[in-house]
């Protein structure tokens, strides 16, 4: 079990912290600022802090910040080995060796339940500062902090307020940050219970002119599934959508065929949920207020990258405003979220344009592609990760924080 570590002590009264939304992103950076120590409090509007939804990929970017964060990740979802992209025909474009990309960046990639990967986050992590029930309504700057108001009337002041509140953030929308745009995409997505899989450290894509679909091991007997289809605002939502979905994917891999076999009606009442991107603000004008994870740049689901760039946003925030305080003036605290949000702008401009890409092509456009070897495929990968995830940065914080105080851990 993990123990959030103090990072060091602080000479004047700790930054007064408010962060919008208990979800992954919020929680991950209250413990953060809570291990270098500020004082915390999230406020979500849901009742409890349950995570639903299926399983996500956290890449090695994502499970260094998740190390620095003393998060315990042992036998957490499933580990992946490799991951196996094909055509709707059944043609071969590339192998993946996620082993080899895991060797060179120093941390796993898995699978992982969200509702898990939550559950993880808020081991140890103290109960009273998370308030629910709390509907974020107005947000008011002042010279020296903000506040927030509540729907239910109450209001809360500190020194910083951070936006974690997802994609349709109220943080968001009260600096006045462009609203997200459908990408023209939508996912029809869960998780299943697929006993009969038999490689459960591999991973597969599969491509088609018509859409691509996915099978990836989330732990156990347990298995993400998605089918991308083009989604338009004026989308009627077939009454059998499983029909749908199986007149298009139908005979693409035995894998799919296996889901199709097991999926039901039922299995696709929450589905389908349209792409968005949000256009990343350049640094906000709005004081002591910035905004992290999907309220920040909302991307589609493409590369898997959505939680692991809210991790890594977590990283740079906390390193930004690592040397304040409560005594820091209003233009220190500006002037450091500013620099945060300068920082991340263009790694994740670049993730997010990669992120937009269509994926969906004919057969003749994959075919090139399935000339490279795999291992070109893996370092193309791997070093584009590298690139966008701040290494300098995250290895500076990892020595830090050996120095400073090592992650404690108590025998189950």
């Amino acid at each position: 079990m993990s123990r959030l570590p103090s990072q060091r002590g602080r000479s004047g009264r700790p930054l007064r912290v408010l962060v919008i939304g208990a979800g992954v992103s919020g929680v991950s950076v209250a413990r953060g600022l809570l291990r270098d120590g500020h004082d915390v409090t999230v406020f979500d509007q849901r009742a409890d802090t349950r995570a639903g939804g299926g399983a996500i990929t956290i890449w090695s970017n994502g499970e260094t910040v998740l190390r620095q964060l003393g998060v315990d990740m042992d036998g957490a979802g499933q580990p992946l080995s490799s991951v196996r992209l094909l055509t709707s025909k059944g043609h071969r474009v590339a192998t993946l060796d996620v082993d080899a990309m895991v060797r060179r960046l120093g941390a796993a990639v898995r699978m992982i339940p969200r509702r898990v990967l939550l559950e993880r986050l808020l081991t140890d992590f103290p109960a009273d500062r998370i308030r629910c029930n709390a509907r974020a309504a107005q947000v008011i700057t002042m010279p020296d902090g903000v506040a927030v108001g509540f729907e239910d009337g109450s209001v809360v002041d500190g020194d910083l307020l951070i936006g974690a509140d997802g994609l349709h953030s109220v943080i968001r929308d009260v600096v006045g940050a462009p609203a997200a745009e459908p990408t023209g995409w939508c996912s029809w997505q869960g998780l299943v219970s697929l006993p009969e899989i038999a490689e459960r450290k591999t991973a597969f894509l599969v491509i088609g002119s018509a859409g691509n679909t996915g099978l990836w091991p989330a732990g156990g007997a347990n298995a993400q599934w998605w089918f991308d289809l083009p989604w338009s605002h004026d989308f009627i939502r077939p009454q059998r959508p499983i029909e749908a979905i199986r007149s298009t994917f139908a005979g693409w891999s035995d894998a799919v065929d296996l889901v199709l076999a097991k999926l039901t009606d039922d299995d696709l009442a929450q589905s389908p949920y349209p792409h968005f991107r949000h256009p990343v603000p350049a640094p906000l004008s709005a004081g002591p207020v910035t905004l992290l994870g999907d309220a920040a740049h909302t991307m589609p689901p493409t590369f898997a990258q959505g939680t692991n760039q809210a991790l890594l946003d977590t990283m740079v925030l906390c390193k930004a405003i690592s040397g304040l305080d409560g005594g820091s003036s209003r233009t220190e605290l500006s002037r450091a979220l500013r620099s945060y949000e300068k920082t991340r702008r263009r790694q994740v401009s670049v993730v997010s344009r990669v992120a937009s890409l269509q994926v969906s092509h004919r057969e003749s456009v994959l075919r090139p592609a399935a000339l490279l070897p795999d291992r070109v495929h893996t370092w193309i990968l791997t070093h584009f990760v590298r690139m966008t995830s701040h290494p300098r940065m995250a290895a500076q914080i990892d020595r830090g924080l050996a120095a400073a105080s090592p992650i404690r851990r108590c025998a189950p």
